[in-house]
Protein backbone atom coordinates (compact mmCIF):
# COMPACT_ATOMS: atom_id res chain seq x y z
CA UNK A 1 0.00 0.00 0.00
CA UNK A 2 2.70 2.31 0.92
CA UNK A 3 4.69 1.76 -2.23
CA UNK A 4 1.19 2.44 -4.66
CA UNK A 5 0.68 5.91 -2.62
CA UNK A 6 4.30 6.95 -3.60
CA UNK A 7 4.11 6.02 -6.69
CA UNK A 8 0.80 7.70 -7.14
CA UNK A 9 2.08 10.88 -5.26
CA UNK A 10 5.25 10.80 -7.64
CA UNK A 11 3.15 10.59 -10.81
CA UNK A 12 1.11 13.75 -9.76
CA UNK A 13 4.45 15.58 -9.24
CA UNK A 14 6.04 14.45 -12.69
CA UNK A 15 2.37 15.79 -14.02
CA UNK A 16 2.86 18.94 -12.14
CA UNK A 17 6.45 19.63 -13.37
CA UNK A 18 5.75 19.08 -17.16
CA UNK A 19 2.92 21.18 -16.44
CA UNK A 20 5.66 23.97 -15.54
CA UNK A 21 7.91 23.51 -17.72
CA UNK A 22 5.27 23.97 -20.41
CA UNK A 23 4.19 27.59 -18.23
CA UNK A 24 8.13 28.45 -18.39
CA UNK A 25 8.56 30.80 -21.71
CA UNK A 26 12.62 30.56 -21.45
CA UNK A 27 12.46 26.63 -21.96
CA UNK A 28 10.65 23.89 -24.73
CA UNK A 29 8.86 21.50 -22.73
CA UNK A 30 9.69 18.61 -25.18
CA UNK A 31 13.28 19.66 -24.98
CA UNK A 32 13.01 18.13 -20.67
CA UNK A 33 12.77 14.27 -19.52
CA UNK A 34 11.35 14.32 -16.14
CA UNK A 35 11.22 11.14 -13.72
CA UNK A 36 10.24 11.72 -10.13
CA UNK A 37 11.52 8.71 -7.34
CA UNK A 38 10.00 9.85 -3.87
CA UNK A 39 9.68 13.77 -4.32
CA UNK A 40 12.76 13.78 -6.05
CA UNK A 41 13.04 15.41 -9.63
CA UNK A 42 15.52 14.49 -12.18
CA UNK A 43 15.84 16.50 -15.35
CA UNK A 44 17.53 14.94 -18.56
CA UNK A 45 17.71 16.00 -22.28
CA UNK A 46 19.61 19.10 -23.79
CA UNK A 47 19.26 22.64 -24.05
CA UNK A 48 21.03 25.23 -26.21
CA UNK A 49 22.48 27.36 -23.05
CA UNK A 50 23.29 27.33 -19.76
CA UNK A 51 20.33 30.12 -18.38
CA UNK A 52 17.82 27.36 -20.47
CA UNK A 53 19.20 24.58 -18.03
CA UNK A 54 19.12 26.63 -14.72
CA UNK A 55 15.76 28.06 -15.80
CA UNK A 56 14.16 24.26 -16.09
CA UNK A 57 16.05 23.91 -12.68
CA UNK A 58 14.04 26.57 -11.05
CA UNK A 59 10.43 25.54 -12.51
CA UNK A 60 10.62 21.74 -11.40
CA UNK A 61 11.44 23.26 -7.98
CA UNK A 62 8.92 25.65 -7.93
CA UNK A 63 6.03 22.84 -7.77
CA UNK A 64 4.79 21.98 -4.59
CA UNK A 65 6.03 17.92 -3.02
CA UNK A 66 9.24 18.53 -4.78
CA UNK A 67 11.80 17.31 -2.58
CA UNK A 68 14.97 18.03 -4.69
CA UNK A 69 16.19 18.64 -8.18
CA UNK A 70 19.10 16.17 -10.27
CA UNK A 71 19.61 18.52 -12.83
CA UNK A 72 21.28 16.14 -15.50
CA UNK A 73 20.12 18.24 -18.76
CA UNK A 74 23.24 18.57 -20.83
CA UNK A 75 23.71 21.90 -22.70
CA UNK A 76 24.85 21.71 -26.48
CA UNK A 77 25.94 24.98 -27.89
CA UNK A 78 24.39 25.87 -31.42
CA UNK A 79 27.52 27.02 -34.04
CA UNK A 80 26.42 30.68 -33.70
CA UNK A 81 26.25 30.37 -29.67
CA UNK A 82 30.06 28.95 -29.47
CA UNK A 83 32.69 30.96 -28.12
CA UNK A 84 36.44 30.32 -27.38
CA UNK A 85 37.05 30.03 -23.99
CA UNK A 86 39.30 33.33 -24.47
CA UNK A 87 36.54 35.12 -25.95
CA UNK A 88 34.23 33.38 -23.20
CA UNK A 89 36.99 34.42 -20.21
CA UNK A 90 36.51 38.40 -21.59
CA UNK A 91 32.83 38.11 -21.78
CA UNK A 92 32.55 37.28 -18.02
CA UNK A 93 35.03 39.65 -16.69
CA UNK A 94 33.21 42.40 -18.61
CA UNK A 95 29.97 41.09 -17.22
CA UNK A 96 31.39 41.06 -13.56
CA UNK A 97 32.91 44.37 -14.31
CA UNK A 98 29.20 45.85 -15.22
CA UNK A 99 27.15 44.85 -12.69
CA UNK A 100 26.29 47.14 -9.69
CA UNK A 101 26.20 43.98 -7.30
CA UNK A 102 28.93 42.67 -7.72
CA UNK A 103 31.90 43.78 -5.67
CA UNK A 104 34.85 45.66 -6.90
CA UNK A 105 36.95 43.00 -6.06
CA UNK A 106 38.77 40.99 -8.25
CA UNK A 107 37.12 37.16 -9.07
CA UNK A 108 38.95 34.67 -10.27
CA UNK A 109 38.00 33.17 -13.61
CA UNK A 110 39.08 30.23 -15.17
CA UNK A 111 37.18 29.18 -18.56
CA UNK A 112 37.71 25.30 -19.79
CA UNK A 113 35.96 23.88 -22.41
CA UNK A 114 33.25 26.24 -21.90
CA UNK A 115 32.86 25.76 -18.09
CA UNK A 116 33.31 28.89 -15.95
CA UNK A 117 34.63 28.09 -12.42
CA UNK A 118 34.85 31.10 -10.32
CA UNK A 119 36.74 31.74 -7.02
CA UNK A 120 37.05 34.70 -4.47
CA UNK A 121 35.96 36.25 -1.63
CA UNK A 122 32.54 38.57 -0.91
CA UNK A 123 31.04 40.08 1.94
CA UNK A 124 27.42 39.49 1.37
CA UNK A 125 25.98 36.23 0.18
CA UNK A 126 23.54 38.49 -2.08
CA UNK A 127 27.50 39.57 -3.82
CA UNK A 128 28.02 35.71 -4.13
CA UNK A 129 24.83 34.95 -6.19
CA UNK A 130 25.47 37.92 -8.09
CA UNK A 131 28.28 37.08 -9.61
CA UNK A 132 26.76 33.16 -10.62
CA UNK A 133 23.66 35.09 -12.13
CA UNK A 134 25.52 37.79 -13.92
CA UNK A 135 27.49 35.07 -15.68
CA UNK A 136 25.09 32.25 -15.95
CA UNK A 137 23.29 34.20 -18.49
CA UNK A 138 26.47 34.55 -20.92
CA UNK A 139 26.08 33.21 -24.24
CA UNK A 140 28.82 30.23 -24.62
CA UNK A 141 28.35 29.29 -20.97
CA UNK A 142 28.27 24.99 -20.99
CA UNK A 143 28.28 24.94 -17.15
CA UNK A 144 29.04 27.13 -14.01
CA UNK A 145 31.16 26.09 -10.62
CA UNK A 146 30.79 28.97 -8.45
CA UNK A 147 33.78 28.98 -5.70
CA UNK A 148 33.22 32.09 -4.50
CA UNK A 149 32.94 32.32 -0.45
CA UNK A 150 31.71 34.69 1.85
CA UNK A 151 33.68 36.21 3.94
CA UNK A 152 31.87 38.92 6.21
CA UNK A 153 33.96 41.65 8.19
CA UNK A 154 31.44 41.83 11.12
CA UNK A 155 31.35 39.95 14.32
CA UNK A 156 27.88 39.05 15.16
CA UNK A 157 26.36 38.70 18.63
CA UNK A 158 24.96 35.43 18.73
CA UNK A 159 21.84 35.92 20.92
CA UNK A 160 20.99 39.74 18.55
CA UNK A 161 21.49 37.66 15.75
CA UNK A 162 19.10 34.84 16.72
CA UNK A 163 16.47 37.27 17.57
CA UNK A 164 17.28 39.55 14.63
CA UNK A 165 16.51 36.76 12.35
CA UNK A 166 13.35 35.10 14.13
CA UNK A 167 11.64 38.47 13.90
CA UNK A 168 12.91 38.84 9.83
CA UNK A 169 10.78 35.14 9.05
CA UNK A 170 8.19 36.75 11.54
CA UNK A 171 7.87 39.68 9.13
CA UNK A 172 7.68 37.38 5.71
CA UNK A 173 4.74 36.29 4.62
CA UNK A 174 5.91 34.05 2.13
CA UNK A 175 7.21 31.76 5.04
CA UNK A 176 6.30 30.17 8.49
CA UNK A 177 8.44 30.84 10.43
CA UNK A 178 6.79 29.43 13.44
CA UNK A 179 8.08 25.48 12.04
CA UNK A 180 11.52 26.88 11.95
CA UNK A 181 14.42 26.66 14.98
CA UNK A 182 17.63 28.81 14.45
CA UNK A 183 20.48 27.73 16.19
CA UNK A 184 23.44 30.90 15.57
CA UNK A 185 27.18 29.40 17.11
CA UNK A 186 29.43 32.39 15.99
CA UNK A 187 29.22 33.18 12.65
CA UNK A 188 27.14 30.04 11.67
CA UNK A 189 23.71 29.47 11.33
CA UNK A 190 21.63 26.04 11.49
CA UNK A 191 18.21 26.07 10.58
CA UNK A 192 15.84 23.34 11.76
CA UNK A 193 12.50 22.29 11.03
CA UNK A 194 9.57 21.79 8.27
CA UNK A 195 8.54 23.92 5.23
CA UNK A 196 5.93 23.46 2.35
CA UNK A 197 7.87 23.56 -0.52
CA UNK A 198 11.56 24.11 -2.09
CA UNK A 199 11.12 27.75 -2.48
CA UNK A 200 9.74 28.01 1.24
CA UNK A 201 13.54 27.00 2.19
CA UNK A 202 15.15 28.99 -0.32
CA UNK A 203 13.54 31.95 1.02
CA UNK A 204 14.39 31.44 4.64
CA UNK A 205 18.17 30.71 3.72
CA UNK A 206 17.79 34.09 1.70
CA UNK A 207 16.20 35.62 4.92
CA UNK A 208 19.42 34.19 7.03
CA UNK A 209 21.90 35.44 4.70
CA UNK A 210 20.77 38.56 4.59
CA UNK A 211 21.41 38.99 8.31
CA UNK A 212 25.21 40.89 8.91
CA UNK A 213 27.67 38.87 9.64
CA UNK A 214 26.88 35.53 8.39
CA UNK A 215 29.68 33.24 7.04
CA UNK A 216 27.91 29.30 6.88
CA UNK A 217 24.28 28.79 7.02
CA UNK A 218 23.51 24.76 7.19
CA UNK A 219 20.05 24.21 5.93
CA UNK A 220 18.46 21.38 7.15
CA UNK A 221 14.63 22.23 6.99
CA UNK A 222 12.85 19.44 5.32
CA UNK A 223 10.00 20.28 2.90
CA UNK A 224 6.96 18.03 4.04
CA UNK A 225 4.68 16.20 1.85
Amino acid sequence: MATSTTTRTDQDIQSDVLDELTWEPRVRPNEIGVTVTEGVVTLTGWVDSYAKKYAAERAAHRVARVRAVANDVTVRLPGPSQRTDAELATAVGRALEWDAFVPVEPIDVTVSNGWVTLHGEVEWEYQRRAVERAVGRLTGVRGLSNGVTVRPTLRPDANELTDRIVDALARNAAVNGERVTVLVRGDTVRLEGLVHSVPEREEIERIVWSAPGIHTVHNHLTVSG
